[in-house]
């Protein structure tokens, strides 16, 4: 057999001299949380384990129940103060915003005007993302 093989494997850490990064990982040290995980799920018992679980038992954990949502999704949500519901947000994101100018030269405009030229790829920023546009007779 071939011994280089072996010499070549992904061992998981990389030697100090072949990362980005000064310092050996294995000196970082670890971490625990702050509080203990699943002591009071199914199975942290030997006679838990022995006994064994239910199906039914096992897919109410690892199947949440779907709750039906009374409302349109707008303004309806549990877990913030609430969302912008009037007539000036769009429902329709817009793209890369650019001057009239295209972008080029000195902005010769007292206004700030802009064009959408369209989604780059998806990869917006998060500004950009949250522009969205409104039909001038919507409103």
């Amino acid at each position: 057999m071939d011994d280089d093989i072996e010499d070549n494997a992904d061992t998981g850490v990389l030697d100090p001299e072949d990362t980005l990064e000064d310092g050996d990982p294995y000196d970082e040290g670890y971490s625990p949380p702050e509080r203990p995980l699943a002591t009071r799920d199914w199975g942290t018992t030997a006679a838990e384990e022995a006994a064994g679980e239910s199906w039914a038992g096992r897919l109410a954990r690892e199947l949440p129940e779907i709750r039906a949502t009374g409302g349109d999704g707008l303004g309806d949500t549990d877990d913030t103060d609430g969302e912008l519901v009037d007539d000036e947000v769009g429902d329709f994101r817009a793209g890369r915003l650019v001057a009239a100018n295209a972008g080029f030269g000195p902005d010769a405009e007292a206004e700030l005007y802009a064009s959408d030229i369209g989604i780059d790829g998806g990869a917006a920023s998060a500004e950009e993302a949250a522009v969205h546009v409104v039909n001038p007779r919507d409103l």
